[in-house]
């Protein structure tokens, strides 16, 4: 069978050369067996931070970034083999991890592989002693452009660097390298990091409702510990939270605005408007800039930061371009909220929610179904929550929108840790995620954009059934498209 060697698929490199890395964002899923019907997926903007420090030192790298090609992975193994670099970077996520590891151990033995990502953080030992990660010369933890580039120059650098680690081949077991002094490298300066390069990224900048769209990010961390998040400080305390600074952020928006036509960014970032320090730090730089004269943003945002908002705050984002706020939201019990550690109530959820809308911001809220011990009775008040939303603002000039989800563990986070605990679950099972078909009976058109998030590990965690779960799933993204179709 012919395999598909499409090498216009990795971009950003100069395939005229040889080839010092090809990073690979593996697929959801295997679309050689059902293909992707979603038209957009979200930058690996983490890829690329890396691959443009790496070019900036002088190698020549590209980002094959699969999910948004819907690249089948025989498809992705022809074009690495095919270009033959001398490494192959990997972002290992859970459900993407068995995808990953497939295609790693079907490249030619020539190629070295590092890897990195919130798998790795989590279960780096597992993932050494996988067969098929056999050439992974490098599992770099935590933040990684400088590192990255480290290894690229020579892997034997490894033995130097703080958090990576490796199999040592004589004594056949882990081991992790790091030298006095180089604690650096765990959190590079992000106001020295150069600007990403878009040429590594297959959909960004992109047009969307009549502008040029980009996404950004303004913070690295998280202070918060939801207990399903992969960004849970918990799960993370190698890393040290840092916001670029306001000029940083406003030389790089000038920047994709004269070489990109952008007027529309997307801050997808945890502190963005998370913390009441940065809101006002940032909304004095942007007045300044007259950025509300040019663009308009989106950005996530914290319920129980906005709560503490005052009305004049909230006009001052309106005036500086603010187009949407996306709220983790997750639930409509108040005990599945303090279970997760949201720090927030439902009053404040309709509170906040109330507020942006009468201002004129729109707001895209977050929703899990299915939570461990969530009780049927706790599952009909995120459902009932939802609609009362819908209710609440419809005749606002801001709209409400909600995306909703299957509840599915991540390793590190709190809720795996709360998991694994109860003796109830293996770690096998709590990582056997699988796609989900949920874009037939009828519903094609309300579920297709989401179809790249639909994928479950098939375990009841709470008094609802799977089943029942994504009925309520289907039923809200049915009205959610049905709402989308009338809207104002």
């Amino acid at each position: 069978m012919e395999t598909h060697r499409d090498s216009s698929l990795v971009l950003g490199a100069d395939l005229t050369r040889p080839l010092d890395c090809v990073f690979v964002n593996a697929p959801l899923r295997d679309y050689a067996a059902r293909p992707r019907v979603n038209d957009y997926t979200l930058p690996v903007l983490g890829m690329a931070y890396i691959a443009t420090y790496a070019a900036q030192q002088g190698f020549n790298v590209g980002v094959l970034d699969a999910e948004a090609h819907g690249t089948p992975v025989t498809d992705v193994v022809g074009v690495v083999n095919h270009l033959a670099p001398r490494w192959a970077g990997f972002n290992l996520l859970a459900p993407t991890y068995e995808i990953s590891a497939d295609i790693a151990g079907r490249l030619d033995p020539q190629i070295m592989v590092m890897a990195g990502g919130h798998q790795a953080k989590a279960m780096p030992t597992p993932i050494l002693a996988d067969p098929r990660m056999r050439q992974c010369k490098a599992l770099v933890l935590g933040e990684a452009e400088t590192r990255v580039a480290e290894l690229l120059a020579d892997h034997r650098h490894r033995t130097d660097l703080p958090s990576v680690m490796w199999i040592d081949p004589i004594l056949n077991q882990p081991v992790t390298g790091g030298r006095f002094g180089a604690g650096h490298h765990l959190a590079p300066e992000v106001d020295r990091l150069p600007f990403v390069d878009r040429a590594f990224l297959a959909q960004d900048p992109y047009p969307a409702a009549g502008r040029i769209e980009a996404n950004m990010v303004g913070a690295r961390g998280c202070p918060y510990d939801c207990s399903f998040c992969g960004a849970a400080v918990s799960a993370n305390p190698d890393v040290v939270i840092r916001t670029r600074g306001p000029h940083s952020i406003l030389r790089e928006m000038d920047q994709l605005r004269e070489m990109h036509g952008v007027t529309a960014f997307r801050f997808v970032d945890d502190l963005f408007l998370g913390a009441r320090r940065v809101i006002d730090q940032m909304m004095t730089a942007f007045t300044g800039a007259d950025v509300g004269g040019w663009a308009v943003w989106d950005a996530t945002g914290r319920i129980n930061v906005l709560h503490r908002a005052d009305d004049p705050t909230l006009d001052r984002l309106v005036s500086n371009g603010l187009r949407e706020v996306a709220l983790g939201i997750e639930s409509g019990s108040e005990r599945m909220l303090s279970y997760i550690d949201k720090r927030i109530t439902p009053d404040m959820i309709r509170s906040v929610v109330t507020r942006l809308t009468a201002c004129g911001i729109n707001v895209k809220g977050y929703f899990i179904l299915g939570f461990p011990t969530e009780t049927r009775t706790e599952l009909a008040d995120t459902v009932r929550l939802v609609h009362q939303l819908w209710d609440l603002t419809d005749a606002h000039p801001g709209t409400f929108r909600s995306s909703v989800f299957e509840f599915r563990p991540y390793p590190g986070t709190p809720e795996w840790g709360r998991l694994i605990a109860t003796g109830r679950y293996t770690t096998t099972q709590l990582l056997n995620y699988t796609a989900v078909d949920l874009t037939d009976h009828g519903v094609d058109e309300s579920m297709r954009q989401r179809d790249e998030f639909n994928f479950s590990v098939g375990i009841q965690f709470g008094e609802p059934t799977t089943a029942e779960i994504r009925r309520h799933l289907v039923e809200l993204s049915k009205r959610e498209h049905e709402r989308k179709g009338t809207a104002k």
